[in-house]
């Protein structure tokens, strides 16, 4: 696997710092951080964000994220299809081959069914700008109670209803567990439809008490990533596992040396053969 760096981690930093603490890390690629491309891009352009990633001996893998893709009104639909097209636009300018799509709250009284059905119609309409600009759209579920997906199954039964090439998934292994997804259904994946592995782990807390604050680097807390990671080599996965950490006192620290330390923590978990 590739080893990459999502901007979360380092959610103080700009982008410009994320793409010299992640070269000098070590890692392959760099999730960028939407709010860090918009703020860089206020001053500086594409070309000399393409030129630094270059330098840097960096890929950009992936624009991470639109989020609350479902259950919009008609307006903000429109300004849905609108951001879609302007980060698809971007992606492509850029030589980055996804962005990340994130499921809304799930509304009072809507059954599952509704749920896929909402979840298709959006993917399906938004799948169709990215194929324009030859860019995947990775589909990230979500393992709060309050997400209409939750769960790693429900968003890979989306996703294959889609059946489109260029929609795949995100499986966080955070949400993975707080939403009480299985190792089966990873066992159950065809691993052309997984686009993004994120790597973290998380604080030793009931599962519905969990949120991403209490997320610690891999190895450091109580998830199941040996095993996680077993799964994903029995299914062949072979795309990137990427560093998303949302921990409020990481972002204190300084960005390189967290690179360092995440990327270590991450190699340690994978094992040699990454």
């Amino acid at each position: 696997m590739k080893l990459a760096l999502n901007g979360a981690t380092t959610m103080k930093a700009d982008l410009e710092t994320d793409i010299r603490a992640a070269s000098a890390a070590g890692f392959d690629a760099l999730e960028i951080w939407l709010a860090k491309l918009r703020r860089f891009l206020k001053t500086d352009s594409l070309e000399n964000l393409s030129g630094l990633l270059t330098e840097h001996s960096l890929e950009p893998y992936s624009i991470n994220s639109i989020e609350r893709i479902t259950f919009r009104d008609a307006d903000s639909h429109q300004k849905l299809l609108q951001e879609c097209e302007e980060l698809c636009s971007i992606a492509a300018k850029i030589k980055c081959p996804y962005i990340v799509v994130v499921p809304s709250p799930l509304p009072d009284g809507t059954s599952r069914a509704e749920v896929i059905a909402e979840s298709v119609r959006v993917l399906q309409e938004l799948g169709e700008i990215a194929l324009r600009y030859d860019v995947g759209l990775a589909f990230e579920f979500l393992g709060q109670t309050n997400c209409s997906v939750q769960t790693l199954a429900l968003a890979d039964e989306i996703v294959g209803h889609v059946a489109r090439p260029n929609v795949g998934l995100v499986l966080d292994s955070f949400h993975f567990y707080a939403g009480g997804s299985t190792i089966e259904s990873i066992d159950a994946l065809d691993a052309r439809r997984l686009f993004i592995f994120h790597i973290n782990d998380a604080e030793d807390r009931p599962r519905a008490e969990l949120e991403d604050k209490h997320r610690l680097l891999p190895g450091h807390g109580i998830l199941p990533l040996k095993e996680i990671v077993c799964a994903l080599r029995r299914i062949g996965y072979n795309r990137a596992a990427s560093v998303e950490i949302f921990r409020p006192e990481y972002w204190e620290r300084d960005p390189s040396q967290l690179a360092s330390d995440a990327r270590l923590a991450t190699l340690e978990v994978l094992g040699d053969k990454i």
